[in-house]
């Protein structure tokens, strides 16, 4: 006999309505991708930054539906190994950096793995979501910015780097940062002590991006920008 209330008892399921709508996101961003990639006039850096920062916001319905870290973990573990293959066969070009040698795309999907076993089961998301839009928003912009409208170059060790692209990075890094932190302790702590976290997260995380190299600012700088937000919302919370 048809029962709609079994049915929805099997929806509501994490793991089911987890896997069924991040799945279909992803469908999403991966088929506008592969579109634009077939269109004329487009940058080979555009379908790449779209699956950069679209597979990225993952981590938003991931916390607004509780997915079950275990979930998180075993997608992260089975896209790094993915990536891996990658390097040896000619799959997932669509994402794979171009003009350079990189582990990008494996260092991206290690982070968020790393941030949802660090995070998550803490009941601690928001820092995790920091971390991984960082990385994607945050990146992926300064890249299209840099690229596209970047006159003002700067050099750090050896790695080339424009105004244009950080003042981006910067910007949306403290935006995400503020944003986020002002929607789970806005009731908390005063807003002009946000505001500075932001600014303090937002300042680190450019700094990473510029120093880091071969794809590892897929790693350093969520990372990075979700250990000093973490560390400056404990200290924030204790004084």
């Amino acid at each position: 006999m048809f029962d709609p209330m079994h049915l929805l008892s099997i929806w509501l399921d994490p793991w089911i309505s987890s896997l069924t709508i991040v799945g279909l996101w992803i469908a999403l961003v991966l088929g506008l991708a592969e579109w634009i990639a077939r269109q004329d006039g487009f940058s080979q850096e555009i379908p790449r930054k779209i699956v950069h920062i679209g597979t990225g916001n993952v981590i938003l319905w991931a916390w607004w539906l509780h997915t079950p870290p275990e979930l998180g973990l075993l997608a992260s573990l089975i896209f790094c190994g993915v990536t891996l293959l990658s390097y040896r066969l000619p799959i997932l070009a669509s994402v794979s950096g171009v003009g350079r040698q990189s582990w990008g795309t494996f260092f991206y999907a290690l982070s968020i793995g790393l941030l949802m076993l660090g995070f998550w089961r803490p009941a601690l998301p928001q820092f995790a979501v920091i971390g991984v839009l960082i990385m994607t928003w945050g990146d992926g912009l300064a890249a299209l910015i840099g690229q596209r409208y970047g006159t003002h170059g700067y050099q750090l060790w050896g790695i080339q780097k424009t105004w244009e692209g950080s003042l981006t990075m910067l910007i949306v890094s403290f935006l995400i940062t503020w944003g986020i932190l002002g929607l789970v302790y806005g009731a908390q702590l005063p807003m002009f002590l946000l505001i500075a976290i932001a600014a303090i997260v937002s300042l680190w995380a450019t700094a990473l991006e510029s120093l880091s190299r071969f794809g590892l600012d897929n790693l350093t700088v969520p990372l990075g920008s979700a250990a000093l937000c973490f560390g400056c919302i404990t200290w924030a919370i204790a004084r």
